[in-house]
């Protein structure tokens, strides 16, 4: 789990450095729905969703709509370390997308990785793996 969380803080930090981070449940939500081919990754965070139905259903229409796209997903337990990550403090982090390259660009060997291992993961049978970030 080290490698992977490794893994996704390089991919948002790199995300975040180029401009390809959108942060927030109802952003994620429309760009979703307005293109959703752009969509590469998704993170979740799910440390305070218990407590909140309205969340539990957000997540539950965000991860069907990954999974029948073919965008790959991850939950993190820590939502202040994804905040301070993706430097969306006091805003809303529960959900994080990561939109593709532009085609001229180079791929992110971070995110290649977390598509290997949500590939992997899926193999197992767990459909949204959860990866613990990295202390700072």
């Amino acid at each position: 789990m080290v490698n992977e969380g490794k893994s996704l803080s390089e991919a948002l930090l790199s995300a975040k450095v180029e401009g390809r981070l959108t942060v927030g449940v109802y952003e994620c939500a429309q760009i979703m729905n307005e293109d959703p081919d752009s969509v590469s990754f998704c993170v979740l965070a799910t440390d305070d969703f218990e407590c909140d139905v309205a969340l539990q259903i957000h997540f539950t229409l965000i991860q069907a709509f990954c999974f029948d796209n073919d965008i790959s997903i991850v939950k993190v337990n820590d939502l202040k370390r994804l905040r301070n990550l993706v430097g969306a403090n006091g805003q809303d982090a529960h959900c994080v997308l990561i939109t593709n390259p532009t085609e001229d660009s180079w791929e992110d060997p971070a995110l290649e990785k977390l598509h290997l291992f949500c590939e992997e993961s899926c193999s197992y049978n767990d459909w949204v793996p959860e990866i613990t970030l990295p202390e700072r």
